[in-house]
Formats: C-alpha cells, sequence, structure tokens
C-alpha cells in the first residue's frame, strides 16, 4: 500500500504540473490577443497649486534651498520670467556654485531681454563647470540670434562640439556653426 500511495501522490503531482502548464498557456494565448488598451496617463500637476505649497515652504523656511529652487523652475516652466528670477537668487544666495542654477536663471534673463546678465550667468556656470554644455548652448544662442555677434557664437559653439563631438548636441550645433559660416558678418555700427 505505501507504494500504491507513493505512485498516487506522483501522478498527482504530475497531473498538477501538466493543468498548470496548459492553463498557463491559454492565458498567454488569451492576453497575446487581447487589444493593447493605451497607458493610463499621470494626472496633470495643478502647477499653481504646487507654487502655492512650495511659495509657503521658502516663506517658512527661507533656507530651504530647494524649494527655492522648485519655486524658480516652476516659474521658469510657467514662463513667469521675473519671478523665477528671484527665485533662482535665493537658491543661488544659498549656493552659487550651481552650474544649471546660473544657466536657468540666466535663460530667464534672456527671456526678459537683459543679454549682458544673461551672458554673465553662463560664464559663472562655465567658470564652474568648463565642460558645462548647456551654459555653451544657451551662451552661443545669445551671441548669435540676440547680440548678433557670430564671431563670439562660433568660438562658444566650438567649445560645445570640443566636449563631446558624437553627441546629438554637437550634430545640432555644428549644423548652427555651418549656417554661419554661409553667412557674411554683419559689421557692427558704432554709436
Amino acid at each position: 500500500m505505501k507504494k500504491e500511495t507513493i505512485l498516487f501522490v506522483f501522478l498527482a503531482l504530475a497531473a498538477g504540473i501538466l493543468i498548470g502548464v496548459i492553463v498557463s498557456n491559454l492565458k498567454k494565448d488569451v492576453t497575446s490577443s487581447a487589444p493593447v488598451s493605451a497607458p493610463v496617463a499621470a494626472p496633470a500637476v495643478n502647477q499653481q497649486q504646487q507654487t502655492s505649497v512650495l511659495e509657503e515652504i521658502v516663506a517658512r523656511e527661507p533656507g530651504n534651498r530647494n524649494a527655492w529652487v522648485r519655486l524658480g523652475h516652476n516659474f521658469f516652466d510657467s514662463n513667469q520670467p521675473m519671478r523665477a528670477i528671484n527665485a533662482y537668487a535665493k537658491a543661488l544666495e544659498l549656493n552659487d556654485k550651481d552650474p544649471d542654477i546660473l544657466t536657468d536663471q540666466g535663460v530667464m534673463y534672456r527671456r526678459i531681454g537683459w543679454y549682458d546678465k544673461a551672458i554673465s550667468n553662463f560664464e559663472k556656470a562655465i567658470a564652474i563647470d568648463s565642460s558645462h554644455q548647456q551654459s555653451l548652448y544657451n551662451m552661443g544662442i545669445v551671441y548669435r540670434y540676440d547680440l548678433q555677434d557670430f564671431a563670439k557664437a562660433r568660438v562658444v559653439w566650438e567649445q560645445f562640439i570640443a566636449i563631446d563631438p558624437g553627441s546629438p548636441g554637437a550634430r545640432q550645433v555644428q549644423s548652427e556653426l555651418d549656417i554661419l559660416k554661409s553667412q557674411p558678418e554683419i559689421p557692427k555700427t558704432t554709436q
């Protein structure tokens, strides 16, 4: 009888495994033929509410650099350049060695037409990190499109390409340089 019990247990176990494999394969067939639904979108962030919360945080904790940075980013993203500049200034008071925040603030200076301040911020960022490509790129944009100083734009963008010549950004900047090389230099007028 012991042999019969062992044989019965073995057969039951084998049958269980076999049934599990069959059911699993059936489920795969059903799910693979089922239509694929679109991914569920994340809920939209209420930027105004988030900004209000961040403003409350910095009012309570003026030394909270992360909150100032996030507040600056919110203003940046919602096209409020002066408010972004001021929030980034507070963050930079707490740590002025952040090339990313200097660059973001520089972009906001450019947006309001303060090109000299934008260039100054990009230069500070590059002084902190000589390979900070975003600052070099933005400085080239200001020189090229806002100040029409093609020679300085070329110098800055060549510096950008030298950092990582194979990058997608370098290819984009190279196309900008090719356009510059094909255009004559606009003579500067003295006032």
